[in-house]
C-alpha cells in the first residue's frame, strides 16, 4: 500500500470513528440507529488497524537473475544474462544465484552473468 492510499483509509476510519458518538449527540437514537451506529464505529476501528498494519512498498524495482547460462562477447561487444543496472541505477534490490560463465574477448568486450553497474 503506498503512502497516500494508507493516510487516506486512516482519516476516514477516524472520521468514521469520530462521527459515531454524534447518533447520541443529535437525538434518542433506537434500536436501528445504535446498531447502525455500532457497526459504523466497528468498520472504521478495523479499517484503522489495517491500515496502520500495511507493510510499505519495497523502493524501485526487484531485479532477479537465477540461473543464467553462459555469456560471450566479442569484438567491443557488450553481453549479459544478469542484472544490469548502469551506473548503479535504481533503488531496489538486485540479486543473482547460480550465474553462468562470462567470456569477452577483443578491445572493449565486456560480458556479465551477475548483477552489473557498469
Amino acid at each position: 500500500m503506498t503512502r497516500a492510499w494508507k493516510i487516506t483509509v486512516i482519516v476516514v476510519a477516524v472520521a468514521g470513528i469520530a462521527s459515531t458518538p454524534l447518533v447520541w449527540l443529535l437525538d434518542d437514537p433506537d434500536t436501528g440507529q445504535l446498531v447502525g451506529a455500532s457497526v459504523q464505529a466497528a468498520t472504521g476501528i478495523a479499517a484503522l488497524l489495517w491500515a496502520l498494519f500495511q507493510r510499505p512498498q519495497a523502493p524501485g524495482p526487484q531485479d532477479t537473475a537465477v540461473d543464467t547460462g553462459a555469456v560471450r562477447a566479442t569484438g567491443g561487444a557488450r553481453s549479459s544474462s544478469g542484472v544490469r543496472r548502469p551506473g548503479g541505477t535504481g533503488d531496489g534490490s538486485a540479486r543473482a544465484e547460480r550465474t553462468g560463465d562470462a567470456t569477452a574477448h577483443g578491445t572493449g568486450s565486456h560480458a556479465s552473468t551477475g548483477i552489473d553497474y557498469s
